[in-house]
C-alpha cells in the first residue's frame, strides 16, 4: 500500500457553485495577478486555511516569561531602526 506524503501530486476536483458576479470578480482578480481562476482560488483558499489554523495556535509560557513580555510591550519604542522609520518621508507627504 502506497503512503501519502507532501510530494503527492494527485489532484482532486473541488466543485463550487458561485453567483455570476462573484465569478466575474474572481476572474478579474486572477487576471490581475496573471493566474488562472483555479490557481487564484486555490492560493486564496490555502492562505485562508493556514490563517484559520494559525488563529487556533495556543502559546503557553511560564508566569515569569509572560511578565517580561508585558514589560517589553509597555516600553516605548526606540533605537536606530525606529528613528529611521519615524523620519522617513510619508507617502502622503511626497
Amino acid at each position: 500500500m502506497a503512503s501519502k506524503n507532501a510530494t503527492d501530486t494527485h489532484k482532486h476536483a473541488v466543485n463550487l457553485k458561485v453567483r455570476d458576479d462573484i465569478r466575474s470578480l474572481i476572474d478579474r482578480a486572477a487576471k490581475a495577478h496573471g493566474k488562472t481562476r483555479s490557481d487564484f482560488m486555490i492560493d486564496a483558499a490555502r492562505r485562508a486555511a493556514e490563517d484559520a489554523l494559525l488563529d487556533q495556535t495556543l502559546v503557553q509560557v511560564d508566569p515569569g516569561s509572560y511578565k517580561h513580555y508585558l514589560t517589553v510591550l509597555d516600553q516605548p519604542p526606540s533605537g536606530e531602526g525606529f528613528e529611521r522609520l519615524m523620519n522617513a518621508p510619508k507617502p502622503w507627504q511626497r
